[in-house]
């Protein structure tokens, strides 16, 4: 049922960005690159960074594994997928041929191949039996579980996203509405129960565009649910970027984390506003906008959204303008809005500064 989204909380912290003190809680270590030619380490107990070896700077497609201690990574030397502990120890290889390589489950892989196949394969045993999935126009698969995101071309040459489950393709799919470029961002919560996604909001007249809402669809529950309710409070607004996987969920499933991109007219690339990080407990609707941080630096993709394992903070990379320290890595405490200066000087590796992983040290 649709209802009036409950007043957004603001949480501003008193004072501006804080530098680090002696003792960062929580610490752990957090990957990105400070360079163009490596991934690195910054290691929050030691306060040290360092570059890792054969790797490279990785986009999304470096992965935390669901216990949040070991990193997935295309090694550059051999480009055999490999895992590795998060100060770059424990090197173990998981999949040649692979284009991706995600955790399904604590135990099974799911490994994407360059041709867009797709299959599970226990991470033990390389030589295990692939269980392949039938993947055609499938985006992304739930976690531990197999219903997925599909886009599929209409009658009338446009494009819709619908959820399929993949064991039982007779079970209608459902439909989410359409495929709209920077208006696609949708993620599969951890626990594999949600998948949010941005969908249309109501059209803004002032600016001429609709803009976007977050909603939530459950696997076998047929009618997704509008989560936010942003047009009342902002009129049109953008999620995030032109990647579509990149809402960020918290390692328990609770609460989704994401930019809100304020839209001044109908060229969502150029006629735009600063962007704001919002936080959306699933559980409760209630959405929390952090005012300490703004940022124009947006297009095609904001920084990503990356939580510290114990789901109290949120990773990413902050220009503060005439500062001369290059993009920050800034720490977000979810709990009052502070943010802490952790290191500066993250690499733009492809185009915009950002953050990998944030895991626990071996």
């Amino acid at each position: 049922a649709s209802h009036a989204q409950t007043a957004i909380t603001e949480l501003c912290p008193a004072s501006g960005i804080a530098q680090r003190p002696a003792v960062f809680e929580p610490g752990g270590i957090i990957i990105t690159p400070f360079d163009g030619a490596n991934m690195w380490v910054y290691d929050i107990d030691r306060t040290t960074r360092y570059p890792l070896p054969q790797t490279s700077p990785c986009a999304g497609n470096c992965r935390l594994s669901p216990d949040a201690r070991w990193l997935s990574f295309l090694n550059a030397d051999n480009f055999i997928y490999s895992k590795m502990r998060l100060n770059g120890t424990q090197r173990t290889p998981l999949a040649s041929g692979a284009s991706d390589v995600e955790w399904w489950s604590a135990t099974q892989l799911l490994i994407w191949t360059p041709d867009h196949r797709a299959y599970l394969r226990v991470e033990a045993d390389a030589a295990a039996e692939p269980q392949f999935l039938p993947v055609q126009g499938i985006r992304s698969v739930q976690p531990n579980g197999f219903h997925a995101l599909q886009i599929n071309r209409e009658a009338d040459g446009s494009f819709s996203r619908y959820m399929v489950n993949l064991n039982d393709p007779v079970v209608a799919p459902i439909a989410l509405g359409p495929e709209r470029t920077y208006f696609n961002a949708a993620s599969w919560s951890p626990d594999g129960r949600y998948l949010a996604y941005a969908g249309p909001a109501a059209f803004d007249e002032s600016v001429g565009i609709m803009g976007a809402e977050l909603f939530i669809a459950q696997p076998n529950s047929a009618i997704p649910q509008q989560a936010t309710f942003l047009s009342s409070s902002y009129g049109a607004v953008r999620i995030n970027g032109y990647a579509p996987g990149e809402l960020s969920w918290s390692p328990d499933s609770r609460y989704i984390a994401f930019w809100v991109i304020e839209l001044l007219g109908s060229n969502v690339e150029a006629n735009t506003g600063n962007a704001v990080i919002h936080l959306l407990d699933v559980a409760t609707l209630q959405l929390v906008r952090f005012c300490g941080f703004g940022t124009p630096e947006h297009t095609p993709n904001p920084s990503r959204l990356v939580w510290s394992p114990d789901g109290t903070h949120i990773a990413f990379a902050g220009n503060v303008p005439e500062d001369g320290k290059g993009a920050l890595l800034l720490a977000l405490d979810i709990s009052n809005g502070q943010l802490t200066e952790l290191s500066n000087g993250i690499f733009p590796a492809y185009g915009i500064a950002d953050v990998t992983a944030w895991g626990y040290a071996p």
